[in-house]
């Protein structure tokens, strides 16, 4: 993933060229963000899930109860 294809829509002219050093560190960083919030939405859904089984609710009542 170090090359960028860019297409300019004017002239329909195409162009591959290798990322700079600050695209790929820019990438890096938008994958990073990416992964943290991936993660902390499974460790909501885990909490949720462990809370609804503290009270003994399965999801759908869960849902009734709360109309979400």
């Amino acid at each position: 993933m170090s090359k960028i294809f860019e297409i300019n829509c004017l002239t329909g002219e195409a162009n591959e060229r290798a990322m700079t050093a600050a695209e790929i560190e820019l990438v890096t960083k938008i994958n990073e963000s990416a992964l943290a919030v991936e993660a902390a939405s499974e460790q909501r859904k885990t909490d949720r899930l462990a809370l609804l089984d503290r009270l003994g609710l399965t999801e759908q009542e869960a849902q009734l109860l709360l109309g979400s």
